[in-house]
């Protein structure tokens, strides 16, 4: 098992659509870069993504496609009201339990931003790329779960 590729699911929020789609061009590239496989998957919003990887991971205990591990993807920009926080903290903590819950491999590319400058400086593959860097969170953890016995 440990020589298979990695087949990871990427679970992409495109409330802001080029945002999304940028953190998903650095993910994807550095998935084809480690030689790894992948499905794509779109929510509404980001305060759905854990309850999609949830899903994805049920469906694989009675028999759908199982997936080594998971990338989650959106873009939260501040405005006007709490909203902000209450989908910043509740997404992050959704995925956070998750994964410590079923011991998950979920590469965490949420980018949560005061304005939109910062959210592309944080997106853009030649900036901070947070895509990339959701991919390779995944990937360790993915080696981590092989290591412990944990892969399905």
């Amino acid at each position: 098992m440990a020589d298979k590729a990695p087949h990871i699911l990427i679970v992409e929020a495109p409330y802001y659509v080029d945002m999304s789609a940028e953190l998903a061009r650095g993910a994807v590239a550095e998935l084809d870069a480690q030689g790894a496989t992948y499905d794509r998957l779109e929510v509404f919003g980001v305060f759905e993504l854990a309850g999609a990887i949830s899903m994805a991971n049920a469906g694989a205990n009675v028999g759908a496609q199982p997936y080594d591990g998971y990338i989650a993807l959106g873009v939260v920009i501040r405005g006007e009201t709490t909203h902000y926080d209450y989908v910043c903290n509740e997404s992050a903590r959704g995925l956070q339990d998750l994964a410590v819950r079923e011991q998950l491999a979920i590469g965490y590319g949420v980018v949560t931003a005061e304005n939109a400058d910062q959210a592309w400086a944080r997106a853009s593959v030649s900036k901070k790329n947070k895509g990339k860097d959701a991919a390779a969170a995944c990937l360790g953890m993915v080696a981590l779960r092989r290591r412990f016995g944990l892969s399905k």
